[in-house]
């Protein structure tokens, strides 16, 4: 496995109005990020989430679309996001969509994995590329 390593800063703009019953918020989402580091580019994606009236309790899926290139190699490619959080516990899965790749980044797979510290995103994508 190959790895890619940096930072990226995120923009999310409301989409639609939440609609909240019974205490959770439904909220969608348009998501915008710049990548920095061994990714170099752009994303763009749609977000849903569930807020409850639990502090700290949500959860989200989202889609964005990578363009820019990874470790010099251009094209695009495709994430797949699904966290949960509860207190301070997290389960956050972020995924290559197979097949989603363009260009030189065609066939990628992989995981990417996020932490933020004092309010800076760092990522770390553990992927694979066919030979050739």
């Amino acid at each position: 496995m190959n790895q890619a390593k940096g930072t990226f800063e995120v923009s999310m703009t409301p989409a639609a109005e939440a609609a909240e019953e019974s205490g959770v918020a439904l909220g969608q989402f348009a998501l915008s990020k710049t990548f920095s580091g061994d990714m170099v580019g752009s994303s763009a994606g749609q977000m849903l989430t569930a807020t409850t009236a639990t502090e700290g309790s949500a959860g989200y899926v989202a889609i964005e679309r990578f363009s820019g290139n990874v470790n010099g190699k251009e094209g695009t490619f495709v994430l797949q996001h699904t966290g949960t959080m509860q207190g301070q516990s997290q389960a956050l899965s972020i995924t290559i969509v197979p097949d989603s790749g363009t260009g030189a980044l065609q066939g990628i797979s992989g995981t990417f994995k996020l932490r933020i510290e004092e309010g800076t995103h760092f990522y770390t994508l553990e992927y694979g590329l066919p030979e050739g």
